[in-house]
């Protein structure tokens, strides 16, 4: 992996490999981890730890896949809880009455990009492959959140509407919380034409010309790394309790699923964060 792995550590168990922030492993009572493509059962342009239904490989393998990525990376199965992204906004609050919703039962909402919970034994789900993974953690309240930014969602400042979920539903203080900001495309690869462009350059209080390299005949470069950083720090969380990967999906597309690397023929990666029981 480029750079080996950045600012994530990398993880290996059971022939499974996974990545962990630093900062988030400082907290024994929570499990966090974002997949890669090594040590599933998929083959072919799947091959071979693909965590996404409905793309072409099989269910069955797909199932295979998310057990033995719980069983290297420390979840139950049985909790998980997935997200329904269309690229929107809309956050949710889940228990363990919504165990398996996504997984093992079908979704039940059209449109969920965030997930957040206060409940030990609940295994917050989402998927990637290129948009930004944003996770969250507030240390004292003990909740956490996962959330999909995409450049639509970036734009929409999805990771600041974590934050207010989190303050609405647990109390949570901003200067609480500790957030990171996952694999994706980076700021190297995420070219893109105008009319993103203006949508970006219209974010004036996150000074967007500072994470904005104009390439000339109407194509961009963006830093979604940074924009995420600065709308999560806009929302009030202290920059030094913001961690980034800096771990670019297109660039390590042999070990991470990307989206425009491949074309659109691939499979898909994984966050995933629960809190643990009161033994923990």
């Amino acid at each position: 992996m480029n750079d080996n792995g950045k600012n994530m550590n990398v993880r290996e168990k059971e022939g499974v490999v996974f990545l962990t922030f630093p900062s988030f492993e400082q907290y024994h009572f929570v499990n966090h981890a974002f997949s890669t493509r090594m040590g599933g059962v998929s083959a072919g342009e799947f091959t071979s730890m693909n965590l996404n239904f409905g793309r072409g490989d099989s269910d069955e393998n797909v199932v295979r896949n998310f057990q033995r990525f719980c069983s290297a990376a420390g979840f139950d199965y049985e909790t998980l809880v997935a997200s329904a992204q269309d690229h929107h906004t809309v956050v949710r609050r889940v228990g363990r009455g919504n165990c398996g919703t996504g997984i093992w039962k079908p979704k039940d909402l059209q449109s969920v990009d965030g997930l957040i919970t206060n409940e030990p034994n609940v295994t917050l789900t989402t998927f990637y492959a290129d948009c930004v993974p944003l996770f969250y953690l507030d240390p004292v309240k003990r909740a956490i959140g996962l959330a999909h930014a995409g450049w639509r969602g970036t734009v929409a400042k999805m990771g600041a509407e974590m934050v207010g979920a989190m303050a609405r539903e647990f109390d949570s203080s901003p200067k609480d919380l500790l957030a990171a900001v996952g694999p994706s495309i980076g700021p190297c690869c995420f070219e893109v034409d105008t009319p993103v462009y203006e949508e970006f350059a219209a974010l004036t209080e996150i000074k967007p010309q500072e994470f904005i390299v104009e390439k000339g005949g109407g194509k961009f470069m963006i830093d979604l790394w940074e924009a995420n950083r600065r709308i999560i720090m806009e929302a009030g969380i202290p920059a030094e309790n913001i961690e980034v990967a800096q771990l670019c999906t297109k660039c390590n597309a042999q070990w991470l699923w990307s989206h425009r690397a491949s074309g659109g023929r691939r499979g898909g990666l994984a966050a995933m964060m629960c809190l643990k029981g009161e033994e923990a």
